[in-house]
């Protein structure tokens, strides 16, 4: 498939490609731009004009919806009246024709035809002459374009939630060999509290869990039929909407003829969805990063997830987590960038609304391809507990199950707080973990501290106490693994 080149500025010039356009076919009202728009026009679009407002470059992935609301269109025009049953099948000869052409690489994308909708439109009137002209009764493109965006956008969303769902089965993958493994848990980047890997894994899984939730509602609104609004004041040809919708696969139809061919709210909306899940994956990379550092060490990642460096040969780069941490801010900007078109537009249709494809596309190009690699890298990871549970014991991290300790024994929580408080002081002095302390030097802060204490201050004990729904004893996390494991639609492992 040959691909049409970006429009240059004034300042790069016209590049050499627009000698190597195809020549114009003399039966096809198309070819002449002027021509194209009406007789009113006096002169033919120049050059620069049509490199500058051309989207075949871009739109052109569009083509199959383009062909699909097309058929359904003819369809519905027949069954109305409004087409003949040989040009009805004409024109499903000829869109034949032009699927096999496009997907075997043939297809002639023409620059000077503006659009995918244009360009297919052209191809199917030179195969099928008159027939291919009246497809267009009762229709702009501006409801075309609405159409085909929200049918290309409906098979992205349902291409994306089993990746989505993968991601979060990868994550409970590891966190069901990991429920006992102590990692030390984190307030402002300090060790506050030990907590369960697979807690931590899980935390993740209700972030991408939500993903999934919005992704499901954002389809929702997707998936409303705009064709048959046309320009913008709708048509005068007795068109069946609901026909088409149905046809099509559409829950319902765009109520109001204005809103029909103006709206982008659907893809802000995706655009929405994809920022904050590519948030949740930045946070999770970010994670990655920093296990995988000689500071932290808590895992390791294979190879093909890893570069290395081209001066220093010991290095063994996490790229793929990085990158992905990157790309969060192409999805951040893409919403802003459909925010900021969409901000200032008087009601109906304008050519800004060109602009929301590459945006859009973008984004479902980096989440999907992010989502893939990162469930393919998490289900991968190397996971070191010796490592966690040390760093576990260099803060503290049991502080505070001495103070609910005693406040179990009877002690207001602010005069617990106080007492610890003052034990860690001198546990910090002496270089030594709280449970290290003997017996009389913690009775010194106060005498309600029994023998019984030390089953408080280990790590596995201050685990094994957070039993509270959503905490992170191990009894709590595997309930959790299995409400996950239903929620997925998959087993737990036997």
């Amino acid at each position: 498939m040959r691909s049409v080149p970006h429009c240059p500025t004034p300042a790069q010039g016209i590049p050499p490609e627009a000698a190597r356009l195809p020549p114009p076919m003399a039966t096809n009202p198309l070819d002449n731009k002027s021509q194209a728009w009406s007789a009113l026009f006096s002169e033919p679009m120049s050059e620069l004009v049509q490199r500058y407002t051309a989207s075949v470059s871009f739109d052109q992935r569009l083509w199959r919806a383009d062909i699909d609301g097309s058929l359904a269109h003819a369809e519905m025009l027949h069954a109305q009246g409004l087409l003949s049953a040989e040009d009805h099948a004409a024109i499903e000869r000829g869109m034949t024709q032009i699927v096999a052409d496009i997907e075997a690489g043939r297809f002639d994308w023409r620059l000077d035809l503006e659009d995918v909708h244009l360009n297919i439109e052209a191809r199917l009137t030179q195969l099928v002459g008159d027939a291919g002209k009246r497809l267009h009764t009762g229709r702009s493109r501006n409801d075309q374009v609405a159409t085909d965006l929200r049918l290309w956008l409906r098979r992205e969303i349902d291409a994306l939630a089993p990746l989505l769902a993968a991601l979060q089965a990868a994550l409970v993958g590891v966190a069901e060999q990991h429920v006992d493994t102590i990692l030390p848990g984190y307030t402002h980047m300090q060790v506050a509290q030990p907590v369960s890997f697979a807690h931590h894994l899980l935390a993740y899984v209700e972030m991408f869990a939500r993903d999934a939730e919005r992704l499901a509602d954002v389809r929702r609104r997707v998936n409303l039929l705009p064709l048959g609004a046309a320009a913008l004041a709708g048509t005068s040809y007795p068109l069946d909407r609901a026909r088409v919708a149905k046809t099509l696969g559409f829950d319902g139809l765009c109520q109001n003829s204005l809103d029909a061919v103006s709206d982008r709210d659907f893809a802000i909306e995706f655009a929405s969805f994809a920022a904050i899940t590519m948030v949740h994956v930045s946070r999770l990379a970010e994670e990655i990063v920093l296990w995988m550092s000689q500071n932290f060490g808590f895992i390791d990642l294979a190879d093909r997830y890893c570069t290395g460096s081209s001066i220093m040969p010991q290095k063994r780069n996490p790229d793929v987590a990085e990158l992905a941490r990157g790309k969060s801010g192409r999805t951040i900007g893409h919403l802003m960038a459909l925010l900021t078109l969409m901000k200032s537009q008087p009601l109906t249709y304008n050519k800004d609304n060109q602009e929301d494809k590459e945006p859009l596309f973008d984004s479902v190009d980096t989440v999907r391809d992010t989502l893939r690699i990162m469930a393919e890298m998490v289900a991968g990871v190397i996971v070191k507990p010796d490592a966690m549970e040390r760093a576990a014991l260099k803060g503290y991290a049991t502080a505070t199950d001495l103070a609910d300790y005693l406040v179990k024994k009877g002690l207001p929580f602010r005069d617990a707080h106080e007492a610890v408080a003052h034990a860690v002081k001198a546990a910090m002095a002496s270089g030594q973990d709280l449970a290290a302390l003997p017996l009389e030097t913690l009775q010194g802060f106060h005498p309600a501290i029994e023998q019984d204490v030390f089953d408080v201050l280990s790590l596995r004990g201050s685990l094994n106490a957070r039993t509270v729904l959503g905490g992170t004893a191990p009894v709590q996390v595997r309930a959790q693994l299995a409400r996950h494991r239903v929620r997925l639609g998959t087993s737990m492992p036997t």
